[in-house]
């Protein structure tokens, strides 16, 4: 190969695309605008790791079976008995232990299909009623981060649906540790290969010697192409970090049907990232048209005093933030993935990251889209195609 690749971006994605060159012989430059790797999957230093975002995967595509044969995803965690049991749904203002009998109705029809230009809840409203569509289209704003999930395109709504609620076996897994320690691993793995990594290296301007796979989020990469049709719909929400002394009271999982919220123990499953005898927990609320996020960070601590009871006399870490924007793309009525800002910009340039023409949710797009663009990269070098002959902007 007669040049290298260059990597902008050292999140998810952009180690993603570095290993994937590296492995198939390519030299690869990675540069990172931080000090440290990771992106959204970095997470607070100990002794309480909180994540920056969702902290998750789901075994159920080719994202995870890419990870999981390079050992990224290794040394699973899991809820014991009692943890398992705290699961709950809050509907009109009360926390029960199953959702309503009409959302169990929608869950149980897995053969289901829906349609792309009809949004959720009119589709969801006329087989199952307003009501159950709403409670549904809120239950699935842990995926969406969007306070009004029931306007988007109905099949992508549902597919996501079902991969969380339908699914004969839960594919959910948590790594121990986070995806800080996947971040760490990958970081391992790239070194290994011979990546030249540069944190603290912001790049302004596309190199013309070789192929480029710019792996910022969509926002950065639309100033860094010059590209101004790079933009797409997400979502917007507040977040809520907080641990406590551990209370029995505490539910390890709440999804809210009243208002897009969710609620999840990090210590359930990975006792090792919160100091013995505490529970650390994430919460999520969606940002509504027009709202504040003061406003949507005080429903939020609403929603936490159902959860956990009594936790602002028993809190030993807080944190607080709010995402806008970086959050995976969401799909209008429509639209589907394949209507995206494509991986391939032309001219040996590829873009990755959760909102790019890929299949997936959230980091799923960012993994899948990279492994995509690094075959693309590398058959260009292959191809001698390796240096531009073309200004770049």
């Amino acid at each position: 190969m007669n040049t290298h690749i260059t990597v902008i971006g050292g999140g998810l994605a952009g180690l993603t695309a570095a290993i994937a060159c590296a492995e198939e012989g390519a030299a690869v430059r990675l540069h990172e605008a931080h000090r440290t790797l990771g992106g959204r999957g970095r997470a607070t230093a100990a002794p309480h790791v909180a994540h920056e975002g969702a902290h998750v995967f789901y075994a159920d595509g080719p994202h995870y079976t890419w990870l999981k044969k390079r050992g990224f995803v290794a040394d699973l965690g899991w809820p014991s008995m009692s943890d398992a049991t705290k699961l709950g749904f809050r509907v009109d203002g009360r926390l029960r232990k199953l959702p309503p009998v009409r959302m169990l109705r929608a869950q149980a029809r897995l053969g289901l299909t829906a349609p792309v230009d009809v949004d959720f809840r009119t589709w969801a409203s006329g087989r199952w009623g307003e009501e159950a569509a709403d409670r549904m289209a809120n239950a699935i704003s842990v995926v969406t981060y969007d306070a009004d999930t029931g306007r988007l395109s109905a099949a992508f709504v549902w597919e996501l649906f079902q991969r969380v609620f339908s699914a004969p076996i839960p594919a959910v897994r948590w790594v121990r540790g986070g995806w800080q320690r996947v971040v760490d691993r990958m970081a391992v793995r790239a070194t290994e290969l011979g990546v030249v990594v540069e944190t603290g290296s912001r790049v302004d301007h596309l190199p013309t010697d070789g192929p480029v796979i710019v792996a910022t989020d969509i926002n950065a990469a639309r100033g860094l192409l010059g590209d101004d049709s790079l933009t797409w719909a997400s979502g917007y929400c507040a977040l809520l970090d907080i641990a406590v002394s551990t209370d029995r009271r505490d539910r390890s999982l709440v999804f809210d049907l009243d208002e897009g919220g969710f609620h999840e123990s990090y210590t359930m499953q990975d006792d090792t990232i919160a100091p013995a005898g505490e529970s650390l927990f994430q919460l999520q609320m969606p940002v509504r048209e027009g709202e504040s996020p003061r406003g949507a960070h005080q429903r939020l601590q609403d929603f936490a005093d159902l959860c956990v009871p009594g936790w602002r006399d028993r809190v030993t870490f807080q944190r607080t933030a709010t995402a806008k924007n970086r959050t995976g793309a969401l799909d209008l009525p429509g639209r589907t993935w394949r209507d995206r800002p494509a991986v391939d910009r032309g001219d040996h340039i590829y873009l990755v990251g959760d909102m790019v023409a890929a299949p997936g949710m959230r980091a799923e797009i960012s993994i899948n889209s990279a492994v995509h663009a690094a075959r693309e990269a590398t058959a260009a070098l292959r191809a001698g195609a390796g240096v531009s002959t073309v200004v770049r902007p």
